[in-house]
Parts: C-alpha cells; structure tokens; sequence
C-alpha cells in the first residue's frame, strides 16, 4: 500500500533534545534526594511522562508526586529549548518537502508544552495535520498508542503511514501499529539491533527522509 502520510517522532528526529531530557531529569532526581542508575536513560526512553515521572520517584527515589514532577522536569526542558532550540540538520526543510506531499503528524513522548515549545519555535506547527503526545494516550512506547492515535487523528489508516523514528521503543512502537518504518538512529543514544531490524530502511537523520524515499517504501 503505498504511504498517504507521514508521522514523525519530536525528540532525537526534528530536535536533538534526547540529552536535553536525559540532563533535566538527572538534575531533578539529584537535587530531590534520588540516585541516577546506569540503566535509567533507556529505560525510560519512549515512556509517557506519567511513565517516566512515575519511574523517577518509584524507581530512582526521587521525591515528589509523579504528575508534579512531570510539569516540573517540562518546565525545565521548555525553558532550555526557548533558550536554544536544537534543531537537528535539515529538520525544517524536510518537513516542509513531507508537507508538501503527504499529510504529516506528529507522535512524541514528550510533554503537550514540550511538543508546541519546540515546533512553535521552529515554525512548523501549521505544517502537521495533527500532533500527539503520549500522555494523552493510555501507554507509551513501545506500545502502538501514540501512533495508532495519530493515524486516527487524520483519518489515515496506520498501514498507510510511514513512521520516522530514532529511539528503540519508538522503532518498537512505529512497527507495533503496523506503519512502515524509517529509521534516523539516534547517535548518542543508538537503537538496538533487534529495534533497528524492523525498519524498512535506515537513513543517516530527517535530511534523508525525502518524499521520494517514503513513496519508494510503498
């Protein structure tokens, strides 16, 4: 079938924002009375906030009332990417091109401000037919939910989208939903080779993802 559209991730696909995360939350579990564990960061990659939050106070022993400090790292992540918006090479101009020949989404674990801080500062928002934040979703990836929500969204059905991802439980949750999956890995964070194997094709980053490619993956 070929794509009718294409949804793309936020973090470590349009932004490079994944150590962004990785730092607010190691502030905030060291400064709320926490220990950081050398698993911590992938574990939680792909995790809703409500996941994520929990997994900081339950898991690493920060303290805190888990949606509370979901806002509180949010807040922390908006401020910095106000500040300076890393933008990965060649993110706005392969988003206009998608745009320009599919319907684009968006399917993101990160926060709802997160997600409107990051494409408002790019100037992109109008660009995406629809956007989705895993918390507004029952599970987060690997689970299909956020994709299969975007796809329902704008009325496509999810076999005949190609999903652009970077992180393993994101490839995991793409594939999960039945999409075709372009895989951008993540340099400091690289998918596992079992995620990466269920990509139809692995390009360097989103300055890869041409409208030709998607329509070559039908």
């Amino acid at each position: 079938m070929p794509a009718r559209a294409v949804v793309l991730d936020l973090d470590g696909v349009i932004v490079d924002t994944e150590e962004v995360w990785d730092r607010e939350r190691r502030a905030y579990v060291a400064e709320h009375g926490g220990t950081w564990t050398a698993a911590a960061t992938r574990a939680m990659q792909g995790m809703s906030s409500a996941e994520w939050s929990r997994h900081l106070v339950e898991e690493l022993g920060a303290d805190g009332d888990p949606p509370a400090v979901s806002k509180a790292v949010a807040r922390m992540v908006v401020e910095e990417v106000r500040r300076e918006l890393p933008l990965l090479p060649g993110a706005v101009r392969a988003v206009d091109a998608l745009a320009g020949a599919f319907t684009l989404a968006l399917a993101s674990s990160a926060n709802r401000e997160v997600i409107d801080a990051v494409l408002d500062g790019a100037g992109i928002t109008a660009r995406f037919a629809a956007t989705v934040s895993s918390e507004e979703v029952e599970r987060g990836k690997p689970a299909p939910d956020v994709y299969l929500e975007a796809a329902r969204r704008i009325g496509v059905d999810p076999t005949a989208c190609a999903a652009v991802e970077d992180s393993s439980n994101g490839l995991r949750a793409a594939h999960a939903a039945g999409m075709i999956v372009i895989a951008t890995p993540n340099h400091a964070f690289p998918p596992s080779a079992d995620a990466l194997a269920l990509a139809a094709v692995v390009v360097d980053g989103i300055k890869d993802v041409t409208p030709e490619l998607v329509t070559s993956l039908a």
